[in-house]
């Protein structure tokens, strides 16, 4: 068998201190055997900051030496290259995974003093099944795993697993998200092109608008291009943060899983999200990141932010209430009037006696299921949705949209420039609306079915004269049909309630009570004349819901196309940069949540905390607030922010293979669902809520606290406002999800840390420590990383590209979490946390970016490191990160 060989490097620069512990191991393809023969170089460091190193000696052994030896141990000489002196000696020992018995002493550890406590090291991830069963490999790649040994406060011995792992969601996400900014866009152009016939001057202003739209969705078709012909490693190195192509692809996504065990204890896991910050790096930082640029932006504008925002609404409404209905047959004993996903009204399946009159995520009026003999019926947000819809149609915005659209018409004139007047009841007088016929309710549960009302014949569109002056009172009689419309629904819904329950009492009052009670019955319905009733009266609701809607709808189009128009390129600009730092982040949270859901599928209090209440996703920060770096910080706290418009479902996979377990993503920039497919078995272990779909809440929150040279720049000379803003906001939303945690929860769904600090008093030192002036007070971050665990949320590190100063936090927190946990002996504190510095994970993480073992960090820019960020002599040096 051929020879295999092993080097390990002796980082003793600076020392006469030879002692020294490392290990290796083989990966599981590697034919190993009892007669394979093992050469071991040992090598010492001259210069850490320069890599080099000198030969020391080395010495050969076989495997059956080594499992014949007196406790699996030897002792072997090293010697020089021309075999002529000795030069020192290695002592050899096997390592039993796995196996760690009370009162176990090695007694080379013990003689070294627990110099150094690296035991295991390996690229393949193999040791733990757990950690890398079917689900895990299918969404985590290229597993890097590193074990160590650690001394406890009683002499005893625990197993410290670090592993981080690639996420094929750097890639997955945002080439999904592109492909649905392109779609978007591109109905954005229809809608645009759908407003028909404009004069000159906005049609002109209309191809400017479209033509900044087409060539928007070509940069994005190009980079979606680009980024299906990437091959590679799963995530993007830090190196590449400015390439244009990978704007969308988040900088050096990984995730880092340690896994303690001790003995007579059940194994414990922390895990963390290591991400470079979201931000825009492909277009710069010379006038700031996107908080800064937005605020310009609106304040330069000629539209109140009021205004657009509310023109926004409107057409949101318009989509849920007009375009997106739809009307089901009816199939045997189930009548469904439900609704396309993502949107309003769902009126869900009859089935035998039982109505179930639903609405999705919380909206409009909810008759929940049907339990025991009779109806629930609830109207959880649903008089504030109704009445939204309501009187937004009526707002003065929608009406002077509809006037300003009708004078964009060839050929208008105003009252001011004719004398002849106008009919304010003319149907001609609706530009761009077809007149319909519009159905009232009579009598819902007599022998009388609705009846309608006489109306003009339809009137096309291009064939209005737009010499007519717009009708202000045609268009209040048109939405007010609406309301007629639903009275008669929720009336007929309340007689076949009424007739359930066998004449109980009636269901609960809301908001239209005194239209439901004007629909006093003849005789009783049976259920099949409330089906065919029904079908018409909501068919009814339905025809004039898509009336009302589609006419705000094109009007408040026209009101966008002229702040569009007169927002020039600047705003599109700026949606660009929002849409590159949202994909980094989504990505980031739905590899965080991935990643955490994973790990509580068997924990009953994690899951319902999750469908009650949702989770909290905690971002900590290491950027300073100065130069580039607070541009990046501005990019990322709107991009951090912009993440509560995402909520996550759960479903089930089709199958286990891997790409049936990739999560989807859906929906448009005001709103985004994220689909996490488990397979059968574990799908079916969840609770009945998370089955049904429910959508599940992430909570957002961003600490940031800068560490490097640059912050102390920023403290002494500059602004630090930004960051204390930060803080002080995000505290407060942290705060209030505690407030909803606690009242919705109870405690025995939380984890148990061996700390007894309460949750609300960590709370209060936190709160404290925001408004306290101090320089680099990096207890905000333990504290805030402190809380996150405590309430089962998802913790991420990130700095400029997750590779240095995320590496400072990431090993301390590990090392802090082990001495608070675990009790790890404080003696050795600070040489575990050199230790996985200098050995563990996080240097393995710098070599995959940069092609170098080395932090870049200088001694100058050291000093003003806090302590415990600072790594060990030999791992640092100026590098090109």
């Amino acid at each position: 068998m051929d020879l295999s060989s092993c080097c390990w490097r002796l980082m003793c620069s600076g020392t006469r201190d030879r002692v020294f512990l490392t290990g290796g191991s083989f990966p599981p393809d590697c034919p190993v055997c009892s007669e394979t023969l093992i050469k071991l170089s040992v090598y010492g460091v001259n210069d850490g900051h320069q890599q080099t190193s000198n030969f020391l000696g080395s010495s050969s052994f076989s495997v059956a030496d080594l499992l014949q030896s007196k406790d699996q141990q030897l002792s072997l000489r090293l010697r020089t290259s021309d075999d002529s002196a000795t030069v020192g000696t290695v002592v050899l020992s096997r390592l039993k995974m796995g196996e760690i018995e009370d009162g176990e002493v090695d007694h080379i550890t013990a003689d070294m003093h627990q110099k150094c406590t690296l035991v295991y090291e390996s690229s393949h991830g193999t040791i733990n099944d757990k950690d890398n069963g079917p689900i895990m490999n299918s969404v985590f790649k290229n597993a890097v795993c590193k074990v160590y040994r650690f001394q406890t406060v009683d002499s005893k011995w625990m197993l410290v697993r670090e592993q981080m792992a690639e996420c094929t969601l750097s890639f997955s996400v945002p080439k999904q998200l592109i492909a649905l900014y392109i779609q978007e866009d591109t109905c954005r152009i229809q809608e645009l092109k759908d407003l028909g016939e404009l004069s000159p001057h906005w049609d002109n202003l209309r191809k400017d608008v479209i033509n900044r739209y087409d060539q928007i969705i070509k940069e994005y078709q190009d980079t979606l291009a680009e980024l299906e012909k990437h091959t590679g490693p799963s995530f993007k190195p830090s190196c590449s943060k400015g390439q244009k192509y990978l704007e969308f692809v988040p900088i050096n996504l990984h995730t880092q899983r340690m896994r303690v065990t001790c003995p007579r204890a059940t194994d414990s896991f922390y895990d963390v999200v290591t991400v470079g910050a979201p931000a825009s790096h492909s277009q710069g930082f010379k006038s700031g990141g996107l908080q800064k640029l937005l605020s310009k932006y609106e304040s330069e504008k000629k539209r109140s932010v009021s205004t657009r925002m509310h023109a926004h609404m409107i057409i949101l409404l318009c989509r849920y209430w007009g375009n997106r209905f739809v009307y089901s047959r009816y199939r045997g004993n189930r009548f469904a009037y439900s609704r396309y996903p993502g949107n309003c009204f769902v009126y869900s399946r009859y089935r035998g006696n039982r109505f179930v009159y639903s609405c999705y995520r919380g909206n409009c009026f909810v008759y929940s299921r049907y339990r025991g003999n009779r109806f629930v019926y609830s109207c959880y947000r649903g008089n504030c949705f109704t009445d939204q819809f309501v009187h937004a149609l009526n707002d003065e915005l929608v009406k002077s949209a509809l006037l300003a659209l009708h004078a964009a018409r060839p050929g208008y004139v105003s009252k001011s420039q004719t004398s002849a007047p106008s009919s304010p009841h003319k149907a001609d007088s609706h530009p761009g609306v077809t007149e319909e016929s519009h159905t009232v309710c009579n009598n819902v549960n007599g022998s009388q079915s609705p009846q309608k009302e006489s109306k003009p014949s339809p009137v096309r569109s291009d064939s209005i004269p737009h010499h007519k002056e717009y009708d202000e009172e045609e268009w209040d009689r048109v939405w007010a049909s609406v309301a007629k419309s639903l009275n008669c629904v929720i009336a007929m819904v309340d007689k076949l309630q009424e007739q359930d329950n066998n004449n109980q009492e009636s269901a609960p009052c809301h908001t239209l009570a005194d239209v439901i009670t004007s629909h006093s019955p003849d005789r009783p319905l049976t259920a099949v004349d409330g089906r065919d009733q029904l079908g018409v009266v909501v068919q009814s609701l339905k025809e004039c819901v898509s009336a009302v809607a589609e006419r705000a709808r094109r009007s408040v189009i026209f009101v966008l196309l002229q702040e569009a128009a007169g927002s020039s390129a600047q705003g599109l600009q700026l949606q660009q940069r929002r849409d590159t730092v949202f994909s980094q982040a989504l990505a980031a949270l739905a590899c965080g949540f991935v990643m955490r859901l994973y790990a509580g599928l068997e924990d009953k209090g994690f899951l319902r905390q999750l469908h009650a209440v949702g989770l909290v996703a905690q971002f900590e920060s290491l950027l300073s607030t100065y130069s580039e770096e607070i541009g990046m910080l501005e990019d990322m706290e709107v991009g951090i922010s912009d993440l509560h418009r995402v909520t996550f479902r759960i479903t089930e996979a089709a199958s286990e293979e891997a790409v049936s377990l990739q999560p989807t993503i859906s929906g448009r920039r005001d709103r985004y669902t994220v689909q996490v497919p488990l397979p059968h078995h574990a799908f079916q272990m969840l609770p009945d809520e998370l089955r049904e779909g429910k959508p599940l809440r992430v909570l957002p929150v961003l600490f940031n606290v800068g560490i490097n040279e640059q912050q102390t720049i920023a403290e002494r000379f500059g602004d630090i406002s930004l960051q204390e803003r930060i803080n002080q906001k995000n505290f407060e939303i942290l705060e209030g999800y505690y407030k909803s945690l606690t009242n919705t929860v109870p405690s025995e769904c939380l984890p148990c840390f061996q700390t007894q600090t309460d949750i609300k008093e960590l709370l209060d030192t936190l709160g404290q420590n925001v408004v306290t002036k101090k320089r680099k007070n990096v207890e905000i971050l333990w504290l805030a990383g402190m809380i996150c665990r405590r309430m089962n949320g998802i913790r991420f590190t990130s700095c400029k590209s997750a590779k240095d100063r995320t590496s400072m936090s990431v090993t301390l927190e590990q090392c802090s979490l082990l001495r608070d946990e675990h009790q790890l002996n404080k003696d050795y504190f600070v040489r575990a946390l050199d230790c996985m510095r200098r050995e563990g994970c996080r240097i393995e993480n710098v070599q995959k970016n940069i092609k170098c073992r080395k932090y870049a960090f200088n001694m100058l820019q050291l000093m003003a490191f806090p302590k415990y960020y600072r790594p060990p002599e030999g791992t640092y040096g100026k590098v090109d990160s």
